[in-house]
């Protein structure tokens, strides 16, 4: 079932057009053998970066793509619908990726961005702690100046991409002063005391790795500093609003083959002399399912707009992975129903979708601190 879209230029039609048949093509045929083998495809991942999907939000000036995040957005909705582990490594990348294209200097820019947009480097973003998941703020890794150094000594959670990542976003405390004592670091994979634990044994998106990273005194040159020492928590929040229409983004187009799967079942499975589709329990039912994936995508489409038009976007990011997750989980819910038995088993796709889309609501911020910043939001604005 393909997605009919409004896309701003015809530039951009045609790159959604070209991230489909690649997807259609490289990604769909081996997503569930390999989250079956727990494979990361790290092939793909260059594939897609050699066509410029690694940097397709960030500036022409450093080899990025140059596309508004409407357009951005809609080509992870089409890689999720055919591999979810897929379209949320593009996500995170780009998420690892913004605090220097946003915050770095000129001469940082310049001389590590176009390599890691490139397309051959993958990064990793390192904020959550074992007891520092919502609460932020709450984070201990330190970060100690000595001399030209700052040796960062800490363990960050839930990390995607760990011990596979190039280079690693990490966000660590300079000083005791709550959210202004923490900093933001670009640390290189090969530097010494840099560890991983196995990867995490996960529900779902079991090809994605996800890791504890270990820093045991691990030396940054002060050059690798993003920003003030004492930003790092508000760089932290601002990529994360992003992030999390990365998610609303992923959410949906996960939600649309979920769909996708469910009309098709529905059409030629019959019962009583007539397909289940024409049944007006099962019609009504597919037809609420079309109407969630619809909402969410209005929902993050109009948050990207209001981000490329310079408009605050905080609540409606807040507002669009909140819904496109919530509807994500309850389409592939009601996929596996729509089949039945033949949902519950691995010869269809519908319950890796829905062992997938679990995990959509707890990461990039759990959807109780959407709710959060949504009721926040409503108290200071009305």
């Amino acid at each position: 079932m393909s997605v009919e879209r409004m896309l701003p230029t015809p530039e951009a039609d045609d790159l959604i057009g070209l991230v489909r048949d690649i997807a259609e093509r490289e990604l769909r045929p081996r997503a569930s053998a390999a989250e079956e083998a727990g494979e990361y495809p790290r092939d793909l991942v260059r594939t897609l970066g050699r066509i410029g999907l690694l940097g397709l939000p960030y500036e022409e000036t450093y080899g990025g793509g140059g596309q508004p995040y409407e357009v951005y957005l809609q080509m992870l909705e089409e890689l999720a619908q055919r591999w979810t582990t897929v379209a949320l490594t593009v996500s995170v990348h780009t998420l690892s990726c913004w605090p220097l294209a946003t915050h770095g200097t000129a001469e940082q820019r310049k001389r590590w961005l176009p390599e890691m947009i490139g397309g051959d480097l993958l990064g990793a973003y390192c904020l959550s702690e074992p007891h520092a998941g919502s609460d932020a703020a709450a984070l201990t890794t330190r970060a100690a100046r000595d001399g030209d150094f700052y040796v960062l000594t800490g363990t960050k959670a839930w990390i995607t991409h760990g011990g596979v990542a190039d280079f690693y976003t990490v966000f660590a405390r300079t000083s005791d002063d709550g959210t202004r004592g923490i900093s933001c670091f670009l640390v290189p994979a090969d530097l010494p005391g840099l560890s991983f634990g196995a990867p995490e044994r996960k529900m779902g998106m079991t090809a994605s790795p996800t890791t504890i990273v270990n820093l045991d005194g691990v030396r940054v040159p002060v050059e690798r500093r993003i920003g003030r020492e004492g930003d790092g928590f508000g760089i932290a929040l601002e990529a994360l609003n992003s992030g999390r229409l990365g998610v609303a983004s992923i959410a949906t187009g996960l939600a649309q083959a979920a769909l996708t799967s469910a009309v098709d079942y529905a059409r030629e499975r019959e019962q009583f002399g007539q397909p289940i589709i024409d049944h007006q329990g099962l019609g009504f039912l597919l037809a609420d399912m079309a109407a969630a994936v619809e909402s969410a995508r209005a929902l993050y489409i109009v948050a990207a707009r209001r981000r490329d038009a310079s408009l605050p976007f905080r609540h409606q990011a807040a507002v669009a992975k909140l819904v496109a997750t919530d509807n994500a989980m309850r389409v592939a819910t009601d996929a596996v129903q729509v089949l039945g038995g033949a949902g519950y088993t691995r010869d269809h796709p519908v319950e890796r979708y829905f062992r997938e889309a679990k995990v959509m609501q707890i990461f990039e911020g759990t959807n109780q601190i959407q709710r959060l910043v949504i009721s926040r939001e409503l108290r200071s604005h009305g």
